[in-house]
């Protein structure tokens, strides 16, 4: 992993209670119900939007690359919208994500050192620019999230300035790979099940379940690292000793047999369907809402305005991370046979 970030304040993601706590109320706050319940309905519109522009840029090509073309542009779109960040500065918060994002990849043995040195500037850059928008939106308050939080005084008080710029950086870095990979692996699973695919072509509302099931059968995060127990705690007739370095495999967790009738075939009608896809708990993922919108669109319209997609390579070439899930490229044909 890139070394840790000298000045920089850590998201709530990092957070134990109380001070996690407090931190996603302040957020939550502005991003879903009870205070702001249309967030995401009120996206839709945008999301449905963008997509098709990203499509149009590649419907005609014989040949597309489902990473490159649409999944890793899609979430830096979208969530520069939520956060209220100018269409002029988005091309450079896509350099940064994506700098940032090949650092995480980073290996130390093959990897030129200037990969690494990109991703440090990345995260340098990103947090300078995200902190001249917090002081322009108290000068200029507008619509976006990072202009909400800026000029809030709910029941926990205000948040600091630099605790909007760290939850704008996780919504980014966070919320980017996850999106991107989800919407990528569930492509990769829809052309292994023709029949799926053809199911949702001609039948939209089937994009939601389909997404759980994504969620629970290839999911983007296979594990959380580095957690410690705070206390002695047995699970499964296993004592984990206080003190204890944790890995929680929620990928493995998704796929129990003793959990999940079949976890290895993918049905999308699948009943009872509580996966780990976005975690649990306290640090259940926030944005979760969001991503499922964005990827139940994205599919939809790619099903239905790509002609005959084939895969070009199967199984297509991945991400070396063992906690982050996903094609490093998907390239399909289109358009014969």
């Amino acid at each position: 992993m890139p070394p840790p970030e000298e000045g920089a304040t850590s998201s709530f993601i990092h957070l134990d209670s109380p001070e996690h706590d407090r931190s996603r109320r302040m957020t939550m706050r502005h991003f879903g119900p009870p205070h702001t319940p249309g967030l995401v309905t009120g996206v839709e519109g945008f999301l449905t939007s963008a997509v098709g522009s990203l499509i149009d840029d590649v419907a005609g090509n014989e040949r597309i690359d489902i990473v490159d073309d649409f999944a890793f542009p899609l979430p830096v779109t979208v969530t520069c919208h939520v956060l209220g960040v100018p269409r002029e500065d988005e091309p450079r918060f896509r350099l940064w994500v994506k700098a940032i994002m090949d650092s995480i990849d980073y290996d130390p043995e093959t990897d030129p050192k200037e990969k690494l040195d990109k991703g440090t500037q990345a995260r340098k850059d990103l947090r300078q620019c995200l902190g001249e928008l917090v002081e322009r939106c108290h000068r200029r308050p507008g619509d976006g999230l990072l202009s909400r939080l800026a000029n809030d005084d709910g029941p926990d008080g205000r948040m600091t300035d630099a605790e909007i710029v760290a939850t704008a950086r996780l919504l980014l870095i966070a919320g980017h790979e996850t999106v991107a990979n989800l919407i990528t692996n569930g492509m990769l699973t829809l052309l292994r099940h023709p029949h799926v695919l053809q199911r949702l072509r001609e039948e939209p509302d089937l994009s939601v379940p389909l997404v759980e099931e994504l969620l629970r059968y290839e999911p983007p995060v296979h594990i959380i690292p580095w957690r410690v127990a705070y206390s002695d705690i047995t699970v499964a007739d296993t004592l984990i000793p206080k003190g204890s370095q944790i890995m929680l495999m929620l990928a493995s967790g998704s796929r129990d047999p003793n959990r999940f009738h079949e976890p290895d075939r993918f049905d999308p009608d699948r009943r009872d369907n509580q996966h780990l896809g976005f975690g649990s708990g306290i640090h259940l993922c926030f944005g979760g809402p969001l991503a499922r919108r964005e990827t139940q669109i994205a599919l939809t319209e790619l099903v239905r305005r790509l002609d005959r997609p084939r895969l070009l390579a199967d199984p297509p070439p991945y991400r070396r991370s063992p906690v982050l899930r996903g094609p490093v490229h998907l390239r399909i044909e289109q358009g014969h046979g």
